[in-house]
């Protein structure tokens, strides 16, 4: 590891077991921080939230454990473990811990 935000992986892991719950917190976790984009854990105690903000990138939400509403461009949806979303580039957008749950955030730079 470079340092305690961000993960140099070179063996199989399961992506889950890299980030932590905290009662009543939101953590992240770095994966990967290029150029061309990012890949960062989070994981969401129950009711956590994220308000609404827009982004200038493409985003791809991936649900790792629990379940969470996402809200984009005022359409809300509920994502469980396994599914994800792709969040357009400058789209409004907010996440709501429905459970505690879990995701991976992959932005692509363009």
């Amino acid at each position: 590891m470079k340092d305690s935000n961000r993960t140099e992986m070179s063996l199989p892991v399961r992506m889950e077991d890299l980030v932590k719950y905290q009662t009543g917190s939101v953590v992240s976790r770095t994966v990967i921080d290029k150029k061309a984009g990012t890949v960062t854990l989070f994981s969401f105690d129950d009711g956590e939230a994220l308000s609404e903000h827009k982004a200038p990138f493409d985003a791809l939400i991936y649900i790792i454990d629990g379940k969470a509403e996402v809200t984009v461009a005022g359409k809300p949806m509920e994502l469980r473990s396994g599914e994800a979303v792709v969040i357009p580039a400058n789209k409004p957008h907010s996440l709501k811990a429905m459970t505690a749950f879990k995701m991976m955030l992959i932005m692509i730079h363009s």
